[in-house]
């Protein structure tokens, strides 16, 4: 599965973004799927993730009550409300190697390529 993880972009403080999930060749009904994040010097994050069927989700501290995760038949996507400069960073997709995924980005196969989103102050 080739995920492509797009919508990002320059955004004010206090703003939203809404990011989309696709997957190529191969669709990824049947797994779970996260969204992490990596900003310039930092580690990846874990920022949410939804289980196969979006019964089950999960965010990361940082975010919780701000973003939300859903998913339809064909796309994956991260609402992300009250954005913060600290939200800057590449946001990626990855599909679980199960019907869950976890915190963990080693329970995370088929990543893509990431999307930009940039909080200004």
């Amino acid at each position: 599965v080739q995920l492509q993880a797009s919508g990002g972009g320059l955004v004010q403080a206090g703003g939203s973004l809404r990011l989309s999930c696709s997957a190529s060749r191969r669709t990824f009904s049947n797994n779970g799927v996260g969204w992490f994040r990596q900003a310039p010097g930092k580690e990846r994050e874990f920022v949410a993730g939804i289980s196969w069927n979006g019964g089950s989700t999960l965010y990361g501290d940082s975010v919780k009550g701000r973003f939300t995760i859903s998913r339809d038949n064909a796309k994956v996507y991260l609402q992300m409300n009250s954005l913060k400069p600290e939200d800057t960073a590449v946001y990626y997709c990855a599909a679980a190697r199960g019907a869950y995924g976890s915190r963990s980005s080693s329970d995370f196969r088929s990543w893509g390529q990431g999307t930009l989103v940039t909080v200004s102050s």
